[in-house]
């Protein structure tokens, strides 16, 4: 194809961009780097490369290719991180499913994303069983004994074929093709389905790419990091980590499970220098005992998403050796398309005064190209007064393909040339982007509008608390209220009254929540809090 110059493409100067090429580039360049530690396993990247071929191979072999889907229910274990390489090298779509979700929905993935074959740790057999019963979906089951996973959890079989036998039946030197096209589908993630069912977010081998440059980018990652994998790579494919690390020809450090002293053992041990996760992930970190911590070799990039983390919660993780990175993102965006980048003369602040700029999400990620805070109606950004509320939206190479199967919330979410996110926020002076809400836990009482993100702001700074959510509770008189679930820090106390009149200290009072309630609050597997269960528990 000619442009104005007289000048085309070829193959000489357009390739497709894709992340598959940094695994050749890290086995090329640095083929015995330690590529991957699990417990007692260690492999360097020749190996790595060598593995996810022979997947590629393997699966080619047995009749999936281009377009194909090829889901996978695992933890953070190197079978996972294989196949964000071996499945797209053989021209099919890799779906992560969630491994804490329930045999219907799994089963309805399963079914709607066709899938023709699943990678399952048998940790997770009794539940896909369950699964394909309910749905009738008949995929091929290839089983992974993971040597980290329980005993009566390797024991389980569906008869599947095993993970390493289908590894010996492919050859490491075949010629995986490089996608025909850069906007060719490369994973299928769904959404969490707080209501109905889930809907499936396909992402293309561009903007893996550009996600996964761009993490480098925002991460400050230098060459070789030793990344811990505390985010599950089931979540939107790890914020495109797998393919970030690799990039950098860095360390997998796998991690079955997010325990405490397992965290502490592994960064000290390997000089971990990044990882990501929800604020429950640093609670976990800080609240493991004194005993079990380890001193760490040196300062560590923690990279969170999610509500902000309070004050003193940043002060325990700076004081324990972390440096906090603050980003935001959907699983339509690929992950992180926005970060808190931070301003040198920032540093020498109060303390307080710090955590007010760092509980901004920020501004654009290098590989967004447009990020807006726009009254929905009009379609016009609101004004940078830090005070009028529009929605989040975004545009750019970043954004997903669309949903599978439902071009009519495919037309919605893109309406107006924009990805529409549902985020409420508020959009500073500087441009940096604060949320406010989602635009349906914005609680409306007595026609003034309240922000539960507010609310719960002011009950993060009461001692005792150590999580909050705020949700809507219908009243008669004033349409709803607020409705606080609670739950303390191990041996604080505090009372109803207290935590409402504290709030009352810090917010009007027709803020304040009616009620409190103490409970331990449903989080999903990343950590997230629930709010949609709550919501049901107050109706």
């Amino acid at each position: 194809m000619d442009d104005e110059t007289g000048l085309g493409r070829c193959p000489a100067n357009h390739q497709p961009l894709t992340p598959l090429l940094f695994l050749e580039r890290a086995a090329q360049v640095f083929p015995d780097h330690l590529a991957v530690v699990h417990g007692g396993l260690r492999r360097n990247y020749r190996a790595l490369r060598d593995r996810c071929v022979r997947l590629a191979a393997a699966l080619a072999a047995r009749g999936i290719g281009r377009g194909d889907t090829v889901a996978a229910l695992l933890p953070n274990i190197p079978e996972m991180l294989e196949c964000h390489y071996g499945v797209p090298m053989a021209g099919a779509v890799l779906n992560t499913i969630n491994t804490r979700l329930d045999a219907d929905t799994i089963g309805y993935i399963l079914q709607h994303g066709e899938a023709k074959a699943v990678i399952v740790d048998r940790e997770y057999l009794p539940v896909l069983r369950a699964a394909l019963a309910l749905s009738g979906a008949a995929p091929l089951v290839v089983e992974v004994a993971d040597a980290e996973a329980p005993p009566a959890a390797r024991a389980e079989s569906l008869g599947g074929l095993d993970y390493e036998a289908l590894l010996a039946e492919g050859d490491p030197g075949f010629a995986w093709a490089l996608p025909q096209d850069e906007w060719d589908a490369i994973t299928l993630n769904y959404t969490s389905g707080t209501t109905g069912r889930p809907k499936g977010v396909v992402y293309h081998h561009r903007g893996a790419q550009l996600l996964a440059t761009g993490n480098v980018l925002s991460a400050g990652m230098g060459r070789h990091p030793v990344y811990l994998w505390t985010l599950p790579m089931f979540h939107c494919n790890g914020w495109c980590f797998p393919w970030t690390v690799t990039a950098m020809a860095g360390t997998h450090v796998c991690l079955r499970a997010v325990r405490g002293a397992a965290m502490w053992a592994l960064m000290a041990e390997h000089g971990v220098t990044h990882l990501c996760g929800a604020p429950v992930v640093m609670a976990t970190l800080l609240d493991t005992p004194e005993a079990e911590k380890r001193p760490l070799p040196r300062q560590v990039q923690f990279v969170v998403a999610g509500a902000p983390p309070p004050e003193a919660v940043l002060a325990r993780m700076q004081a324990a050796g972390f440096a906090v990175l603050h980003v935001y993102g959907l699983t339509e965006v690929y992950g992180p398309a926005v970060v808190n980048e931070w301003h040198a003369e920032w540093t020498a602040l109060p303390a307080a005064g710090r955590a007010k700029l760092m509980a901004r999400q920020g501004v654009r990620y290098q590989a967004l190209e447009a990020l807006e805070v726009m009254d929905p109606l009009t379609m016009r950004p609101v004004p940078p007064d830090g005070t009028t509320m529009g929605e989040v939206m975004m545009r750019g190479n970043v954004v997903m393909k669309g949903y599978l199967k439902d071009p009519a919330a495919t037309e919605t979410a893109f309406a107006g040339g924009w990805f529409h996110t549902g985020d409420l926020a508020v959009k500073h002076p500087d441009g940096y982007v604060q949320l406010r809400d989602r635009s349906k836990d914005i609680i409306i009482s007595g026609g003034e509008n309240i922000s539960s993100i507010e609310v719960e702001d002011a009950l993060y700074k009461h001692p005792a608390v150590a999580l909050a959510a705020v949700v809507a509770k219908p009243d008669e008189k004033w349409g709803e209220v607020p409705c606080a679930f609670v739950e303390l820090k191990p041996e604080a106390q505090a009372t109803e009254a207290e935590l409402i009149g504290f709030v009352r200290q810090h917010l009007a009072g027709f803020k304040a929540p009616k009620q409190v309630v103490f409970a331990e609050l449903p989080r999903t597997s990343t950590g997230k809090i629930q709010k949609h269960v709550l919501r049901g528990r107050v109706r």
